[in-house]
């Protein structure tokens, strides 16, 4: 029982981390269409932290499930980041 509730946990969290990572689209689809909707310093926070997040992930944590969701959402950072420092200010 402790098993199958351990696999059910891993893959919403799995799930869970897919999820995020759509909720990064409409941020994306503003700054695709030129509307600077994201804050800059918000997001150089947050890509930050996920960065560090992810390196702790690869080096201490050494989970895959957890890796593939914490950098999905980094790539997210880093997307909207680099997008948002391309519009004017």
């Amino acid at each position: 029982m402790r098993e199958l509730a351990l696999t059910a946990l891993t893959v919403l969290y799995g799930a869970s981390g897919i999820v995020t990572f759509l909720g990064f689209m409409p941020t994306i689809r503003d700054l695709w269409n030129k509307k600077p909707s994201a804050n800059i310093a918000t997001y150089w926070m947050w890509t930050t932290t996920t960065f560090i997040t992810s390196l702790y992930g690869f080096f201490v944590l050494n989970n895959l499930v957890f890796n593939l969701v914490i950098n999905l959402q980094l790539l997210a950072c880093v997307i909207v980041l680099f997008m948002r420092l391309r519009l004017p200010k």
